[in-house]
């Protein structure tokens, strides 16, 4: 397959990263966040750019402060455009302290989310209460995807968030994120100026079977977080907290269609 297929340059230019594969993807996941896109704006979004995305996640607690139309319209788009929807982890925390978890989920489904994440990072999840929520969750949705690290400090144990992918995947979840914010700064595998920590991302990964990095979500917002993952990891990494307006330019850094990366096959060569 040519990419994009059927696209402009199909017939001509091969990507020098190869070739993507079609949705449904299991690897090479592009999850992009919605701060609060209107829905002019996600219609647009996925008129232009739906193949590129999987996973539109409502971020943080959004989803909760549209009117209910427009939450409806705006998954019901989504859906239409082959991307799976998802509230952010940090409603489900809301619900579980509130007890009102169950509801919570069947709710979420109804008004036609596909998938569901469980996060803590801002409460704390007993490890037995954490793996009965991914359970539940997994009843409801095909899809459950869960996320590592708090949110409110800034030195996170990764050797921990390591035990806990393996915990989460046990648990039935799908991928599990690891905590980057929407800042990717100072939190995770990032320094304060979002710069790739070496040691850090080498402890995490190390920490990890061979066969649970490849259901691992990095979140990473900036340009030169996405390069270096791919370099990395290569084009088929999982990627998350993407913003909407780079969603179309983190597929050409896959394909080897940006200097940044085109760059890797020079290097080869």
């Amino acid at each position: 397959m040519i990419v994009p297929e059927g696209g402009a340059f199909s017939q001509l230019i091969a990507p020098p990263l190869g070739a993507r594969g079609g949705k449904p993807r299991t690897s090479g996941i592009t999850m992009v966040i919605d701060k609060g896109l209107s829905l002019a704006e996600t219609e647009a979004l996925m008129s232009i750019a739906s193949p590129t995305i999987d996973v539109l996640k409502l971020g943080f607690g959004t989803s909760a402060v549209y009117a209910e139309r427009i939450l409806r319209a705006k998954l019901e788009c989504a859906a239409q455009a082959g991307v799976i929807t998802c509230p952010g982890g940090t409603l489900a925390e809301v619900a579980w302290t509130q007890g009102v978890f169950s509801l919570y989920l069947k709710r979420c489904r109804e008004l036609g989310f596909q998938a569901m994440e469980i996060s803590d990072g801002t409460i704390e999840f007993a490890p037995d209460d954490r793996a009965r929520a991914i359970a539940e969750a997994k009843r409801v949705f095909p899809l459950v995807i869960t996320e590592v690290g708090k949110k409110l400090s800034h030195a996170i144990d990764l050797a921990s968030c390591a035990k806990g992918v393996i915990r989460d995947l046990d648990a039935g979840a799908d991928y599990v994120i690891l905590e980057g914010r929407e800042s990717g700064e100072d939190v995770g595998i990032y320094d304060a100026g979002g710069r790739v920590l070496d040691d850090a991302l080498d402890t995490f990964v190390n920490a990890l079977p061979a066969d649970a990095r490849n259901r691992v979500i990095w979140e990473a917002p900036k340009k030169s977080q996405q390069v270096e993952l791919i370099r990395r990891f290569g084009p088929s990494v999982n990627l998350g907290n993407v913003p909407p307006t780079d969603a179309i330019a983190l597929e050409s850094l896959r394909l080897g269609l940006r200097a940044d990366t085109l760059v890797f096959t020079l290097e080869e060569a």
